[in-house]
C-alpha cells in the first residue's frame, strides 16, 4: 500500500484487517513510504511466487506497477485510495475501503487491456498538452488538502501557462487518414473508460474493447474549458472544439516536441507511437462488472 496517498496511512491497518477478517491470506504486507518503491516492491512479491498482488493508491500507484504486472499470470485486487480513482471507476471497484475488500474477497478475475506509449504501459490515458500541465501543476500537498477539487484547480492553473501547439496524427493500419491540427489545447489517448477525475473518453468506450479512444481539443477560452469538461463528464463529445478517432495504433508528432502525461506522472515525450496490448492484465473486478458500462447501468 502506498501510505502516502490521501487516505493511505489510515486505511493501511483498517484494510488488512477486513482482508484477513474475509478470508484472504495476506502472506507479506508492505507499507511503503516512498511511492518510488512500488514497482520494485510488486516485483519482488511475483518472483517470491505470490498469486495476488493487492494494491491500496490511485491511479498513479497502479500506473507505475502495470509494466511489473502487464503479461504475467499474477492478478492485481485494488484499494482504491487517490484522488481520482478512475480506474477503480472503470472497474467498478468501491471506493468503500470495506467494500473494495469485499470486492477482493468475493469478486472475480477478468483480463483487461492496457494502453502503451512507446513502451510504458498505461491504464487510463496518455495526454500531450494541458494534461501535462495539469500533471506539472498538481502536488502531493494539494491533492492532500483540497482532494478531488485539486483537478479543477490544477487545471486552472495549467490553463493560464498553456501554449497551444500543432500535432500531426498517423495510423499504421490505415484505419484512418492522416489529420494535422493547429492551435491545439491537449490531445489524449485513452484505454480506460474514465480519466481526469470522472470524465468519459466516450460515451460506449470501454477498457477491454480492443481500441484507444483519442479525442483532440482545439484552443479556447477558459469558460471553453469548462464547457467541455463538462460535457466529457457525461459523455456528449460532439463539440466543435473537439473531435474523436477510435483505433489501435497511433503515431502522433508534436510541434514542438512535448512531454507526456501517463496517468497523471510524465514519463515520456513527442514524437511517440500508442497502442493497445490485448489482454494484459488480470484484475479482480465485482461479480456484476461488465465493460463498456457506466456504474449506474
Amino acid at each position: 500500500m502506498n501510505v502516502r496517498a490521501r487516505t493511505g496511512n489510515k486505511a493501511y491497518a483498517q484494510a488488512a484487517k477486513k482482508l484477513r477478517d474475509l478470508g484472504v491470506p495476506l502472506r507479506s504486507t508492505f507499507p511503503l513510504h516512498d511511492p518510488s518503491r512500488l514497482p520494485e516492491t510488486v516485483a519482488a512479491a511475483v518472483d517470491a511466487g505470490h498469486d495476488l498482488i493487492v494494491l491500496g493508491g490511485g491511479d498513479g500507484s497502479v500506473s507505475s506497477v502495470v509494466d511489473v504486472l502487464a503479461h504475467r499470470e499474477v492478478p492485481l485486487g485494488l484499494l482504491p485510495l487517490g484522488t481520482a480513482n478512475d480506474f477503480a471507476r472503470t472497474l467498478h471497484v468501491p471506493t468503500d475501503l470495506d467494500e473494495a475488500c469485499r470486492t477482493i474477497a468475493h469478486g472475480r478475475l477478468v483480463d483487461i487491456d492496457l494502453g502503451l506509449c512507446g513502451n510504458n504501459y498505461y491504464v487510463n490515458r496518455a495526454s500531450v498538452g494541458i494534461g501535462a500541465g495539469v500533471a506539472e501543476a498538481m502536488s502531493p500537498t494539494l491533492k492532500k488538502w483540497i482532494g478531488p477539487l485539486a483537478y479543477p484547480v490544477a487545471t486552472a492553473r495549467a490553463f493560464l501557462r498553456h501554449r497551444p501547439f500543432s500535432a500531426r496524427l498517423t495510423f499504421p493500419d490505415g484505419d484512418h487518414k492522416p489529420v494535422e491540427y493547429r492551435g491545439l489545447l491537449q490531445l489524449s489517448v485513452a484505454n480506460g473508460r474514465y480519466f481526469g477525475g470522472g470524465q468519459l473518453a466516450a460515451h460506449d468506450s470501454g477498457i477491454d474493447d480492443a481500441t484507444l479512444d483519442i479525442s483532440v481539443m482545439r484552443q479556447g477560452t477558459l469558460r471553453d474549458l469548462i464547457s467541455v469538461v463538462r460535457d466529457l463528464k457525461r459523455g456528449a463529445l460532439d463539440s466543435e472544439h473537439v473531435e474523436t478517432f477510435r483505433t489501435v495504433r497511433v503515431d502522433v508528432a508534436t510541434e514542438p516536441n512535448l512531454p507526456i502525461n501517463v496517468d497523471g506522472e510524465l514519463v515520456d515525450g513527442t514524437p511517440q507511437r500508442f497502442s493497445v496490448a490485448r489482454n494484459a492484465l488480470h484484475v479482480v473486478v465485482p461479480q456484476t462488472w461488465e465493460d463498456a458500462r457506466s456504474p449506474d447501468a
